[in-house]
């Protein structure tokens, strides 16, 4: 069992409450930390800086939290060493985001890319960097609009539906039923895993997936808070733990 509680340790030794539906105004956006090697979550902002966190910005949900118990957890299971209360937000257009090989992006349907975070984004996919699009549904910007600015970062890609066979949810924790994993609120579908795969060919590898119909980063922010079961919490982690490490090692 994975220690959930203690990640939320993170908030708490900030002297900040949390708790599920935060106010429109968030936590302070901190500035990004210079790259030395050490493993950093990054989040992928798509349009402007924003200062601070809000419910209206939806590439900055679960922000801090998310990330920082997340890496709490990858430090107590793995040897990564990864930054724990520090991370990164950066844009698609970023040159220094081939830096870092897997990013984050939350609520990725409601995205519109410029022609430079098309070709940027197309440039980390195709170096090599690998993409964990979460908090994501129909009703949270749509899967149309997302395959239509995704067909220009990546022109004629196909996104595959995964099953527990493919080898990403293998990669450290052995999960394979990951359909049996239900997302933290009621959604009108049940989850669905897709993945899009370098040269659309499923026997190679895997630059990206997608939690369609879920938000595994909603039990990264409220573990050990009473917000869910401790077992639906763990399970969340051991998805984001396969993630990272499957990026890092294809």
């Amino acid at each position: 069992m994975l220690a959930v509680v203690a990640a939320a340790a993170t908030a708490a030794a900030q002297g900040v409450a949390i708790g599920p539906w935060q106010a429109t105004r968030g936590a302070a956006i901190k500035p990004n930390v210079d790259y030395t090697g050490q493993f950093t979550f990054v989040r992928l902002r798509y349009g402007a800086p924003v200062p601070f966190q809000s419910q209206r910005v939806p590439w900055s949900h679960d922000y801090p939290f998310g990330e920082q118990h997340f890496m709490q957890i990858m430090n107590d299971v793995t040897n990564l060493k990864p930054r724990i209360t520090e991370s990164n937000v950066m844009g698609l257009d970023d040159p220094d985001l081939g830096r870092y090989p897997v990013a984050y992006m939350s609520e990725p349907g409601y995205m519109s890319l410029t022609e430079a975070e098309a070709q940027g984004f197309r440039a980390y996919l195709l170096k090599g960097g690998f993409v964990i699009f979460d908090d994501f549904a129909e009703e949270r910007g749509g899967w149309a609009p997302f395959v239509a600015q995704m067909n220009r970062v990546v022109p004629g890609g196909r996104w595959v539906e995964l099953d527990g066979s493919h080898p990403i949810f293998h990669s450290f924790f052995e999960i394979p039923e990951p359909l049996k994993f239900l997302p933290p609120y009621e959604e009108p579908a049940p989850p669905v895993y897709y993945g899009l795969f370098e040269d659309n060919d499923p026997a190679k590898r895997l630059m990206a997936i997608v939690n369609f119909n879920n938000d595994i980063s909603e039990y990264w922010e409220y573990s050990g808070q009473g917000f869910a079961p401790v077992p639906e919490e763990n399970e969340a982690y051991k998805l984001g733990v396969n993630y990272v490490i499957y990026g890092l090692t294809h």
